[in-house]
């Protein structure tokens, strides 16, 4: 966390770290973005779930929109912001507490948590909930970032504050 209040990379390294592996993993992420693996209401869970931790502007407002297309309901979207999953449907709801977790964790979720989502799903399912939880977070801390440079350069008129 940062002194502005939200999650942003830390350093260009880090930037510059995630966004290979996300080119890295590129296949996997086109299979889990067009909805091969998960149907894109859980895709939309699991980033919802990890926006509303990092409270990125730009992703809650592209990503309420496409949740609510996908079928996920206004009711589950006000639990995310609650940080509640009593909403989420049974068999996704380890995924969404779990993509909390490891928002919370800032990427290093605990080892029974990890083994709460290798229990609950196959091994190919588990690598794209991971995929899409990296994917969204990484998008969160550019969008967070980018709010932090436009708020230091604008003198805090720009870039959302707190």
């Amino acid at each position: 966390m940062s002194i502005f209040g939200k999650k942003t990379f830390r350093s260009i390294s880090d930037f510059w770290k995630e966004l290979r592996w996300l080119l890295n993993a590129r296949r996997e992420l086109r299979d889990v973005l067009n909805g091969t693996i998960l149907t894109e209401a859980f895709r939309e869970r699991l980033f919802m779930a990890v926006t509303s931790v990092n409270r990125c502007r730009y992703c809650s407002f592209v990503h309420t929109r496409a949740a609510l297309k996908s079928g996920v309901t206004a009711e589950e979207l006000k639990g995310f912001l609650a940080k509640e999953a009593d909403t989420v449907p049974e068999s996704e709801r380890v995924a969404v507490i779990y993509a909390q977790h490891w928002a919370d964790s800032g990427g290093a979720p605990d080892p029974e948590a990890v083994k709460r989502l290798n229990d609950a799903y196959p091994p190919a399912m588990v690598s794209a909930i991971n995929l899409a939880i990296r994917f969204i977070n990484f998008n969160n801390l550019f969008g967070n970032t980018v709010d932090r440079i436009l708020h230091a350069v604008s003198f805090g008129l720009l870039g959302g504050g707190k």
